[in-house]
């Protein structure tokens, strides 16, 4: 994992430099600062499309689709962060299988809740009476 985690900051140091040497050439004087706030404003806006597209679509089909969509985004962050604290701190291991088990363990769990839910509507809805319309004379 640290091997990863390498590979995408020298991947993302090297974007920078690239955009960073791209406008020197071009006669623009920016700044770090301005850097970020045009890149991560561009994939910002984007990511925020894309969302909106796919949670509009998700909605017509599910809430439930929208929150396990959103829970298991911030899961992985939370996973991720959880790892890389155990590498600068030096408590734990930072391993990429911590990840995947941590998320498999949300989705072995997600499919339980999912089982009962289904379980418990079914239960209702066959022990609930049928209630016909009396015909008034």
């Amino acid at each position: 994992m640290t091997n990863v985690i390498q590979l995408i900051t020298e991947i993302v140091n090297i974007i920078h430099d690239t955009l960073m040497n791209i406008t020197d050439s071009m006669g623009y004087s920016i700044t770090d600062k301005d850097l970020h706030f045009w890149v991560i404003g561009i994939i910002g806006i984007f990511l925020f499309i894309v969302t909106q597209i796919f949670f509009k679509f998700l909605s017509k089909w599910s809430i439930i689709a929208i929150s396990f969509v959103y829970t298991f985004t911030v899961l992985i962050v939370i996973v991720f962060a959880i790892e890389i604290q155990q590498k600068v701190t030096g408590r734990g291991n930072m391993e990429f299988a911590d990840v995947v088990a941590g998320i498999y363990g949300f989705i072995v769990l997600f499919l339980l809740y999912l089982f009962l839910g289904v379980g418990y509507k079914v239960i209702i809805k066959v022990n609930k009476p049928n209630k016909k319309k009396s015909k008034s004379i």
